[in-house]
């Protein structure tokens, strides 16, 4: 399969470098074209990886690489490297979903089948996408948008089939997660916990999509739309993060053997699906009670089934490639 990149951030050079230390297992896996902002890479044979990776090290202009150029239009792009899969790695916008939405248009419309991790076109137009993938005979893999390692769309949508599904609960931040986490095992206030994490790299800078919540509601609302067939938008959604809890209410919490964590629930009110983020406190005999540190989960309740749980994931950049990898290979393999 010839696959063509698009973003080369810390997911897209991960995703490189997963496929050079597994070329000796994927080697039919070739890259044939990278793209980021203003420029670009097309080599019909496959790109060396180990030489972009060690390129990539000094430099971003990709047109001063061999086989490179500045300016670029990805219709043309696709066309000239005979590509069959688009891998879609740019930043996130949440407000409108570009450039992303129509680069993935344009990869399906020209016959590709598209994999992603950027939750801003999933979160404004899924059924539009799933539509046009459908219309063109291609896959939409969307796996590396709810949770990076963790397989919440897979565990959902091949291993509940047959059943319906009643609800969704998620541990989906691997942010607040370990700050809450540091609150309770190490004593710290909430600012003490946040600025450890951003030492550590875990938190970013401005760690507003996660610590308030929207983080965790884009990927409920993602699971939702695509598992139960939905169309709520991030407006509908009720949202409380995590700024507001105190080394306090970790205290209160330990008393009575209970732990809070910041949980995305999606559950029926009638006839009526809603979705809510909010600090909850967990009870030991949940399954969340010992998701610790960056760990995620989620869990589905069925008719059928009964509640089936999906645990853990790498919280890093190389799970999140493994992830696109993951919808890379369930394409070849439906």
């Amino acid at each position: 399969m010839n696959i063509g990149l698009i973003g080369l951030g810390g997911v897209g050079r991960a995703f490189i470098q997963l496929l050079e230390m597994k070329k000796e297992e994927f080697g039919n896996l070739r890259i044939v074209f990278l793209l980021n902002s203003n420029s670009g890479i097309i080599d019909c044979d496959g790109i060396e990886l180990n030489d972009v990776l060690e390129y990539l090290k000094e430099n971003k202009d990709l047109s001063r690489y061999k086989g490179g150029f500045s300016k670029w239009n990805l219709d043309e792009v696709i066309k000239a490297s005979n590509a069959d899969c688009l891998v879609e790695l740019t930043p996130t916008n949440k407000e409108t979903g570009e450039p992303a939405l129509s680069y993935i248009r344009c990869g399906m419309e020209i016959g590709l089948h598209v994999v992603t991790g950027n939750k801003g076109p999933i979160l404004i137009d899924y059924k539009g996408l799933k539509q046009l993938a459908k219309e063109k005979g291609v896959s939409l893999g969307i796996g590396a948008t709810t949770g990076g390692a963790l397989p919440s769309i897979a565990g959902g949508e091949y291993g509940l089939r047959g059943s319906r599904i009643l609800g969704v609960r998620g541990v989906l931040n691997g942010t607040t997660n370990y700050i809450l986490s540091l609150m309770e095992e190490e004593g710290l206030d909430y600012l003490e916990a946040l600025s450890m994490a951003q030492r550590e790299g875990i938190a970013e800078a401005n760690p507003k999509m996660d610590v308030e919540g929207f983080d965790t509601a884009i990927k409920m609302l993602i699971i939702s739309n695509t598992m139960l067939n939905q169309d709520i938008t991030l407006d509908e959604v009720e949202i409380e993060g995590i700024t507001g809890i105190g080394i306090g209410d970790i205290e209160e919490a330990k008393m009575v053997g209970k732990r809070i964590k910041l949980m995305g629930e999606t559950y029926y009110d009638g006839d009526r699906l809603k979705i809510r983020v909010h600090p909850k406190l967990i009870d030991k005999d949940s399954i969340f009670y010992n998701v610790m540190g960056k760990n995620k989960g989620v869990e589905y309740i069925t008719d059928t089934l009964g509640e089936v749980a999906i645990l853990g994931g790498a919280s890093n950049v190389l799970g999140a490639a493994a992830s696109v990898l993951r919808d890379i290979l369930n394409i070849r393999r439906w």
